[in-house]
């Protein structure tokens, strides 16, 4: 995980093309073991996310979720939603769901919603399917809160623990 955004392996935000999980398969394990080993080296004996998590909260957070094996949400190439699954989305307030209220330094909160193409059930089973996405995030010393938002889908609010 040495190189900046766009170099190097990409975990799927859920609003990209559809990926191939065996394809992706060696690089995810490889990305993820690499979390590890960095928080192993950098940790202080905690699960808290190591630094390089904080400075990129989004890309941290949908690498633990793919290598959990939760299927990510995907666009077609027309900029539809094609698949149903997790969607990371950066910042308060980030893919208009909702946000934080929280001021100050550090991180901002990113949103994790379940969304799915029209007619797919995606929202009937968001809340469970967060849920477990939240359970995940937290073995990984994420913070975690489940909100209803909007037209009364659920989302998570995600930030690093204080």
């Amino acid at each position: 995980m040495a190189g900046g955004h766009g170099e190097g392996f990409e975990p799927a935000d859920g609003d990209g093309p559809p990926t191939d999980p065996q394809a992706r398969a060696g690089e995810l394990r490889t990305a993820y073991e690499g979390l590890l080993q960095i928080r192993r080296l950098l940790g202080d004996g905690t699960h808290a996310p190591a630094p390089w998590e904080l400075r990129a909260v989004p890309r941290a957070v949908a690498l633990v979720l793919e290598a959990a094996g939760f299927p990510p949400s995907a666009l077609d190439a027309r900029g539809r939603r094609s698949r149903t699954g997790y969607r990371v989305a950066g910042g308060p307030d980030g893919n208009g769901t909702g946000g934080s209220d929280s001021v100050g330094p550090g991180p901002a909160p990113v949103t994790v919603t379940w969304p799915g193409p029209a007619g797919s059930g995606a929202a009937e089973e968001e809340q469970e399917r967060l849920t477990a996405c939240a359970a995940e995030l937290e073995r990984h010393g994420w913070e975690c809160l489940l909100y209803r938002g909007p037209r009364g889908r659920r989302f998570l609010e995600v930030e690093p623990p204080r």
